[in-house]
């Protein structure tokens, strides 16, 4: 009888009901850590060394470089969130999924193109020379490389929106077993990150300095390809969530439209008196109900009943931009409950856009050697945090959470709000560490007399290696923050929100990388005038500017940002059912 059991709002891919043990767990969640690695090992690579890119072979200023590459990330993370509400109203996240990862690979292949071709790119140029007038990419040649660029972003950001989602989706919340499964799959999809992240820093961004773009790139393209190749191979196996007809955004909008509309409206001082469909009608039977909450009270409004009577009438369907019901009211002040605290996670991002950039010019005017015939290049070392946490991981999944899970009685172990401020706060700590390691490094150059010495042809005589502090720091920050943003959203969000719940961590990033483009031309135009080289982070050497000063505001701003953070989530209301919340008042009950 347990393999008939049927997975409750799941389908196969023919549309017939997910079948327990045939369908879903942890051997289809493979397939999916499998595409997520091979999708990392395709992009990360562009992630920290695009810039490299877009400074010494497009002709990019070492500050428009760094915007671009920032533009290019804040934009693949905010399209997650209209692939992911496409996804569920039009289309299924399969296919969502299968298109976005067509569009990364078209996106890739042009990529290679132009970065075979120098017809595609600018005359060669030493962009450290001041005395050379480097042309910068210009016409047809920029718009390939830019219909090439925002290809890729929006099939990563389809990737992004679609594939952790779809595998929790393989995990049934209610059932105990399948619940640790899932605490495990997002820490495992960190480590998938990982791997496939460790190939991408050494193996293609060796390939893409040594051997030519062309060849860095050819190698994504044909990760990207095997990613798309294993997931479709998963399709008999997988659970699909059904497409819901409706956008679960566009309900939460109806709320505040509802609640605008009926503003002068009293509430009733029984809460049971607000609008509610029926729970025992047969059409009720796949709603999801949640019961009323005592906060955010001006949202009751939108479910306020306006008849006399206090009754709809059930033979005609209320407009849902003037009344709404207590579950749908419910569901958006989950969503007002959690923006304060998506808020106070954009900075965390805007910091790790900087060892993206400017922490990667760092190591290019460093000596990069690990023997005397072998060097590691620059963009290569986040490999440093990658390798620990390829360690950790596993010790933090299977030894760290099982111990402290029995003493809070909690499956995550600590609780998701507790997990991101732990990756905040270091994340405050790595921007100080990166400050200091700057002073260090200008002091080194300073004293030998080489802060006019080009990048890479005389590097400066203090390992690469000192920067690995910054990342490393990070690397755990990361492991922290992030998964525990995922597992947070995923969990806290109504049912029919989980499917784009984990665009709320990538809009957050998008945010960040934004954020980290203004900030920029803010401080190069606030100290303009104030610093002989025009700018705390203006023009091509980095020896001449201030990019100290840049880190410790950072950590500053982060500090501040912590504080702010410790202060929201101590308010913070679990939702009703959730199991973060289930397990304190167990744990309660048998205090």
């Amino acid at each position: 009888m347990d393999k008939l059991e049927l997975v409750e709002g799941k389908v196969d891919w023919k549309g017939r009901s997910a079948v327990k043990y045939k369908h879903g767990g942890m051997r289809t969640a493979v397939l999916i850590l499998a595409t997520f690695g091979f999708e990392n090992m395709a992009t990360l690579a562009l992630a920290v060394n695009l810039v490299t890119y877009f400074n010494r072979v497009m002709h990019f200023e070492l500050a428009d470089a760094a915007n671009q590459l920032t533009n290019y990330m804040g934009t693949s993370y905010i399209l997650s969130i209209l692939v992911a509400i496409l996804a569920d109203t039009f289309f299924a996240r399969f296919k969502t999924l299968l298109t976005s990862g067509c569009f990364e690979f078209v996106g890739l292949a042009l990529l290679t193109v132009q970065a075979h071709y120098p017809k595609l790119r600018p005359p060669l140029c030493n962009v450290f020379d001041p005395t050379a007038k480097c042309e910068k990419v210009g016409g047809g040649n920029a718009a390939l490389l830019f219909i090439a660029l925002y290809m890729l972003a929006a099939g990563a950001a389809g990737i992004k929106a679609t594939l952790p989602s779809h595998g929790a989706d393989q995990f049934d919340e209610r059932d105990p077993r399948e619940a640790r499964q899932m605490s495990s799959f997002f820490n495992l999809l960190l480590l998938a990150v990982c791997l496939g992240g460790s190939v991408s820093l050494t193996l293609v961004v060796w390939l893409q300095d040594n051997r030519g773009w062309d060849w860095g790139f050819g190698l994504s393209t044909i990760a990207i390809f095997l990613g798309v190749v294993i997931f479709f191979a998963g399709l008999p196996l997988y659970r699909i969530q059904p497409i819901r007809g409706t956008s679960a955004i566009v309900e939460i909008i109806q709320v505040y439209v509802a609640a605008i509309r009926n503003r002068n409206l009293s509430l009733p001082e029984d809460p049971a008196d607000l609008y509610e469909i029926n729970k025992d009608k047969e059409a009720a039977l796949e709603e999801e109900f949640l019961p009323h909450r005592s906060i955010f009270r001006f949202l009751d409004k939108a479910a306020i009943q306006p008849s006399t009577t206090g009754q709809v009438d059930e033979q005609q369907p209320p407009n849902p931009w003037k009344l709404c019901r207590v579950t749908q009211v419910e569901n958006a002040k989950i969503i007002l409950g959690m923006v304060p605290i998506f808020g106070c996670t954009i900075i965390m991002t805007l910091c790790l856009a900087q060892l993206q950039t400017f922490s990667i010019q760092q190591g290019l005017t460093m000596d990069t050697s690990i023997t005397k015939s072998f060097k590691i290049p620059p963009a290569s070392l986040p490999i440093i945090p990658i390798v620990f946490l390829i360690i950790i991981i596993p010790v933090y999944d299977r030894i760290f959470v099982p111990i402290v899970s029995k003493f809070t009685g909690i499956p995550s172990g600590i609780t998701h709000l507790q997990r991101i401020g732990v990756g905040l706060i270091l994340s405050c700590v790595s921007m100080a560490v990166a400050g200091i390691m700057e002073v260090k490094r200008k002091d080194v150059a300073r004293d030998h007399n080489m802060l006019l010495a080009r990048p890479v042809l005389q590097p400066l005589p203090i390992s690469t290696f000192w920067l690995s502090f910054q990342y490393f720091i990070f690397g755990i920050a990361d492991m922290f923050t992030y998964v525990g943003l995922l597992e947070f959203f995923y969990s806290e969000a109504p049912m029919g929100l989980k499917s784009i719940s984990t665009c709320f961590l990538w809009s957050s990033m998008a945010l960040g990388y934004f954020f980290s483009t203004i900030l920029v031309k803010i401080v190069n135009g606030a100290t303009k005038d104030v610093t002989r080289s025009g700018g705390w982070l203006a023009g091509n050497n980095i020896n001449l500017n201030h990019l100290n000063l840049f880190y410790w505001l950072l950590s500053f701003m982060s500090l501040i940002n912590f504080f702010a953070y410790v202060f929201v989530a101590k308010r913070y209301k679990y939702r009703p059912g959730n199991p973060i919340l289930l397990s304190k008042q167990n744990k309660e009950i048998e205090e």
